[in-house]
C-alpha cells in the first residue's frame, strides 16, 4: 500500500510540476490531432461508408476497448500488480464518465468525421478549449477564473486556428457541423468531472474503466445494429491499434493534467489539435496544404498558451 501511495504521488508530482505539465501536455494533444486523419484512413481501410453508423461504432468500440486494455496493461506494469480498481459509487461513476465522455463524444465525433474535411473538422474541435476554460471560470470561481490574460490568450489561439484553416475549410454538412459542436461540448463538460473521479480513485483504473464500459457500449450498439468491422488491407489493423494507443495514452495523460492543473490551464493546449490535424489532413490524406498559414497560426498558438500559462507577476513589496 504505501509503495502504490508512493509511486501515485511522484506520479502526481510530475504532472503538477508546471514545465513538465507544458510538455505533457503539447504531447498529448498532438496525439490527439492525429487522430482525426488517421479515423478517415481508418474508414478507408475497412471500407467504412459514411452513412454506415453500425460499422463507425464498431470501429470506435474496438478501438477504445483494445485502449482501455492497453491501459490496464501499462498501468499494472508500473504498480508492478493488477490496477486496484474501485467500488461502490465511485466505481458507478468511473462507469458514468465512460458512457458520456467516451460513449456520447465519439458517437457524435465519429459521425462528424465521416462528413467533415480535416481542417474545418478541426477548426470546430478547437471550440471545446474555450469551452473549458469558460467553463473552469464558472464551476471553480476565483481558484480558476477567466482573466484578461487568458481571454487574450485564447484569443490568439483562436485566430492561430482560423488562419490555418484560411482557404481550406472544406464543406460539410448540417449534420457533422452539429456533430462535431457536439463532441466539442461533451468533452469541455467531462473535464471537471474527470478531475473530481480521478480524485477518488487510481487515474489509470479511471482511464480504463472509462474507455472500456464506453467502449463497450459503442461496440454493443454498432453489432447490435448490423455493423461490421472487415479490414481490406493489411494496413487496417496498424491503423485500429495507433488509433487505440492514441486513446489510452491521451486519456491517461489527460486525466493526470487534469487531476494536478488548473482545468483551465490545460484545456487551453487543446489548440494545438486543429493545427497538427490539418498539416496530418494534408500530409496523409491529400487535403491542400498552404505553408504560410501553419506557419502563421503556430505563432499564434503558440502565443496564446505562453499568455494562459505564464505566471502573475508577484506585486511589489
Amino acid at each position: 500500500m504505501v509503495s502504490r501511495s508512493n509511486s501515485a504521488a511522484r506520479l502526481d508530482a510530475v504532472f503538477g510540476n508546471p514545465a513538465a505539465a507544458v510538455v505533457l501536455a503539447v504531447l498529448c494533444n498532438i496525439l490527439w490531432g492525429s487522430a482525426f486523419p488517421f479515423i478517415k484512413m481508418g474508414y478507408r481501410l475497412f471500407a467504412i461508408d459514411g452513412a454506415d453508423t453500425p460499422s463507425i461504432l464498431c470501429f470506435a468500440g474496438v478501438r477504445f476497448m483494445i485502449g482501455s486494455a492497453l491501459v490496464w496493461a501499462f498501468g499494472s506494469a508500473l504498480r508492478r500488480r493488477p490496477l486496484p480498481m474501485p467500488r461502490g459509487r465511485v466505481l458507478a461513476e468511473c462507469c458514468g464518465l465512460g458512457l458520456w465522455q467516451t460513449a456520447a463524444q465519439y458517437f457524435f465525433y465519429y459521425t462528424a468525421v465521416a462528413t467533415l474535411t480535416g481542417a474545418f473538422g478541426g477548426i470546430l474541435n478547437s471550440t471545446q478549449s474555450f469551452m473549458g476554460v469558460i467553463l473552469a471560470h464558472f464551476l471553480y470561481g476565483q481558484a480558476d477564473r477567466l482573466n484578461a490574460r487568458k481571454a487574450l490568450g485564447c484569443a490568439l489561439g483562436f485566430g492561430g486556428v482560423l488562419v490555418a484553416t484560411l482557404g481550406n475549410h472544406g464543406s460539410g454538412s448540417a449534420q457533422g457541423i452539429f456533430c462535431m459542436l457536439a463532441a466539442s461540448a461533451i468533452f469541455a463538460a467531462a473535464g471537471p468531472w474527470n478531475k473530481a473521479v480521478t480524485q477518488k480513485a487510481d487515474s489509470f483504473s479511471v482511464c480504463c474503466l472509462n474507455l472500456g464500459v464506453g467502449g463497450l457500449a459503442l461496440a454493443l450498439a454498432g453489432f447490435a445494429m448490423g455493423g461490421r468491422l472487415t479490414p481490406q488491407s493489411g494496413a487496417g489493423v496498424p491503423v485500429l491499434l495507433y488509433l487505440a494507443f492514441i486513446s489510452g495514452a491521451g486519456y491517461v495523460l489527460w486525466a493526470l493534467l487534469m487531476k494536478n492543473n488548473p482545468v483551465s490551464r490545460i484545456s487551453v493546449f487543446g489548440l494545438l489539435i486543429p493545427v497538427v490535424n490539418t498539416l496530418l489532413s494534408a500530409l496523409l490524406n491529400g487535403e491542400p496544404l498552404f505553408e504560410w498559414q501553419y506557419l502563421a497560426a503556430l505563432v499564434l498558438v503558440c502565443g496564446g498558451i505562453f499568455l494562459v500559462n505564464r505566471p502573475r507577476r508577484a506585486a511589489a513589496a
